[in-house]
């Protein structure tokens, strides 16, 4: 089942990379926190890599004006993410989450079988807002579409 407004963002382990490989469950990023979290296919991929993180980028101050922490999440494993913001030059603060197995992904009834182009499990493209661990809005791209999970559309229709 696909997670609904107003549901709490399931417990699981990401992982990302700061001063070593890092462990981290969902209610430590999610708890006491706005957070918009926006997901990719995958890191290096076309649309990923020219339009979905650098829109996120270039916005990011805006969305912390606002008091909301932004991450990005995609099924690769955090070596990988740290390239891929590397190679993007995301700022500090931005976090690259890795769900390398998929586990958050399924969690969330988000996955997507990409089996057939060669990639294998993988997540929708999606984004949401959260307040304390509980979804309040949800964007979730048709496949092959990127409209509604862009850093512009975010912003434009997160509450005041």
């Amino acid at each position: 089942m696909t997670i609904q407004i107003g549901d709490p963002i399931p417990e699981v382990i990401l992982t990302r990379i700061r001063q070593g490989v890092e462990k981290v469950d969902t209610p430590t990023l999610f708890g006491a926190h706005k957070v918009v979290l926006f997901a990719v296919p995958g890191a290096f991929t076309p649309t990923c890599s020219a339009r979905h993180l650098p829109g996120f980028i270039e916005h990011f101050d805006a969305f912390r004006k606002r008091g909301i922490e932004v991450y990005c999440v995609s099924v690769n494993d955090a070596f990988v993410m740290k390239a891929w913001g590397e190679s993007l030059h995301v700022p500090e603060g931005l976090q690259l989450l890795a769900d390398g197995s998929g586990d958050f992904a399924r969690a969330l009834g988000l996955e997507l079988d990409l089996g057939a182009q060669g990639m294998g499990l993988r997540s929708r493209r999606y984004a949401l807002y959260a307040e304390d661990g509980v979804v309040k809005q949800l964007w979730v791209e048709e496949p092959g579409a990127f409209e509604v999970s862009s850093a512009d559309y975010v912003l434009q229709h997160l509450p005041d």
